[in-house]
């Protein structure tokens, strides 16, 4: 929406005392001084327009003009305009629609409702798409599709990243079936770009509806949006009328959709430049550059079986101690530059599973935890570290993503096992696990997983069919909790203690069953306070897996990753 419509023009009020001659107090300049449609409040238009287009008073956001928007987030200079020009036809031959685009076209200066070009965000080169509301609410029509598919065929073509601010009412009525038609023809583009192995990026901003929405606007690697943005199929007034029900508050906002596991994270428009340019250079790689510390060396690398003579419940009771750390601790202390990314793109954003993507070393990774929360309140947001379906398929999906740019992934292990309640089963506990099993037993990119509490049943394997998988000493990684194998076998869950030394779930019992394929000691007391004592080795042994590893093609990676479960 252009910035005047969406401003109530104002005048200053008037002056008590004055001389009829004078009655309205001094002039304001035309288009000075308006008011918020949102807050209602007066603000001035120029400060909204050196604000990023936000408003002073409440914080609401105005729509921003394509080539400001464009200038906002590229470096200076930087953007080169593509298939200026393209002219709109009339496929219906509908009444007074080229009068209409005429006119539009006059009062813009734009030639349609999308500007495509090269740019470069942070110094990285990157093909752009910025939609603009002005322009028939930046609806869909034959143009705005064919600019888009150039502009993804030509970055396709050049190996270039695609950024693309959607902006829309859907698809343009007065253009009927062919500018339906532009919903397959963006997304078959799309579809090769992401076969090129190329970073698609979507930037969501209000409002994102109809068949773009269900079109190129979803597709992206990574999706972000803007605040309180509106963003669905179909518009909120058209399902209330339909279905006759009251919807609830903020429904189809972003916040609605990041709940819901539909975009990976909402971004404040000042903050836009500079989180477009750190995902840019996250997917552009990097090599490994190892750190051989004198500290790292002096670290022990393995725990010898026969000196492993603690109790296993004493190795439980370590692996379940409060105050022990959590993933949140091994990614803050092993990696820089961690962009979490959230939702399954099917249900949810299982807050039991964080992940995303990270620098270890010059290198990116995805980064995949268990989370437990380090405190009550994060234990029951985090539903104590035992996930659900759309946890399971929010790690998949993360996964099969640094597969396609060739990240090779560390998964961190801590849950009791998979949640169990009645939603989950309602939506497929079993299968998401199963999927995730059956899909990173194929994987062509390196896995690393890392028990580092506990490790229970298979909802810790659905995060641990890797190439190799390591545990801290203190750590455990059974077929069930030993409460439930005593219930289970002997029908007395006080038996917990005698079924942990049954089960053989320590470290050092599974390297000597060649389950694991390292084991890391580490303190009598592990805390965040003293975590470096392990990360420090841990962080090596990292350096020489993903050394390792990473000179292996993929058919060398699932072959070995076959023969390894194949043994047991």
């Amino acid at each position: 929406m252009k910035l005047d419509n969406v401003f109530k023009k104002t005048r200053l009020p008037k002056r008590r005392g004055q001389g009829a001659a004078d009655t309205r107090g001094p002039e304001v300049p035309e288009g000075l001084l308006r008011k918020c449609n949102m807050c209602k409040e007066a603000i001035i238009a120029e400060d909204v327009k050196k604000g990023n287009y936000i408003c002073p008073k409440c914080g609401g956001y105005f729509r921003m003009h394509a080539y400001r928007r464009i200038e906002s987030v590229t470096d200076e200079d930087a953007f080169e305009e593509w298939d200026r020009g393209l002219s709109t036809k009339n496929p219906l031959q509908y009444k007074g629609y080229e009068e209409k685009l005429a006119a539009l076209q006059e009062r813009t200066g734009l030639d349609e409702a999308v500007i495509t070009g090269k740019a470069r965000i942070g110094g990285e080169e990157t093909a752009l798409a910025v939609c603009d509301g002005r322009f028939f609410m930046a609806s869909m029509g034959e143009v705005v599709g064919e600019k888009i598919t150039r502009a993804v065929e030509r970055a396709t073509a050049q190996r270039l990243p695609l950024i693309i601010f959607t902006c829309s009412g859907g698809a343009r009525m007065q253009e009927g079936i062919v500018s339906l038609m532009q919903m397959a023809k963006t997304s078959a583009a799309l579809k090769r770009h992401n076969d090129a192995g190329l970073l698609y990026i979507t930037v969501l901003t209000d409002p994102t509806t109809g068949g773009v929405t269900a079109s190129f606007a979803m597709l992206g690697d990574v999706i972000l949006a803007e605040p309180n943005a509106l963003i669905g199929f179909a518009g909120p007034r058209v399902i209330g009328q339909t279905i006759g029900q009251k919807l609830p508050k903020g429904f189809q906002r972003s916040e609605f959709l990041l709940e819901h596991g539909f975009i990976d994270a909402i971004v404040e428009r000042p903050q836009m430049k500079e989180a477009l340019s750190r995902l840019l250079k996250l997917h552009k790689g990097g090599k490994l550059q190892r750190q051989d510390t004198a500290a790292e060396a002096r670290q022990t690398l393995k725990i010898p079986p026969e000196l492993d003579k603690a109790r296993a419940w004493d190795r439980v009771l370590a692996s379940r101690q409060k105050g022990r750390p959590v993933g949140k601790d091994y990614i803050e202390a092993l990696f820089t530059d961690f962009t979490e990314l959230h939702g399954d793109r099917h249900f949810g954003d299982d807050q039991a599973i964080i992940g995303g993507i990270a620098n270890f070393r010059g290198m990116p990774v995805t980064v995949i935890a268990q989370e437990k929360g380090r405190d009550t309140k994060e234990n029951i947001q985090r539903n104590f570290g035992m996930p659900s379906p759309d946890g399971y398929r929010k790690a998949l999906r993360l996964m099969k993503q640094a597969e396609k740019f060739h990240r090779p992934v560390i998964c961190f292990v801590d849950t009791p096992g998979a949640f169990c309640g009645v939603e989950a089963e309602e939506r497929g506990q079993g299968e998401a696990i199963a999927r995730n099993l059956y899909e990173m037993s194929a994987l062509q990119t390196p896995i690393l997983s890392i028990v580092i509490g506990e490790g229970g049943s298979g909802g810790a394997l659905a995060m641990a069919t890797a190439d190799e998988v390591w545990m801290l000493e203190n750590s455990i990684y059974s077929i069930l909790s030993p409460e439930g194998f005593a219930s289970i076998l002997w029908k007395d869950s006080s038996k917990a203690q005698e079924a942990a030394e049954v089960m053989k779930l320590t470290a050092g019992d599974l390297y000597a069953l060649g389950i694991i394929e390292r084991a890391l000691s580490e303190p009598a007391e592990l805390t965040a306070q003293n975590i470096q004592s392990v990360t420090q080795p841990l962080g090596k042994w990292m350096e020489e897996f993903l050394e390792k590893y990473g000179d292996m093609d993929g058919q060398e990676l699932t072959q070995h990753r076959y023969d390894r479960f194949r043994k047991m």
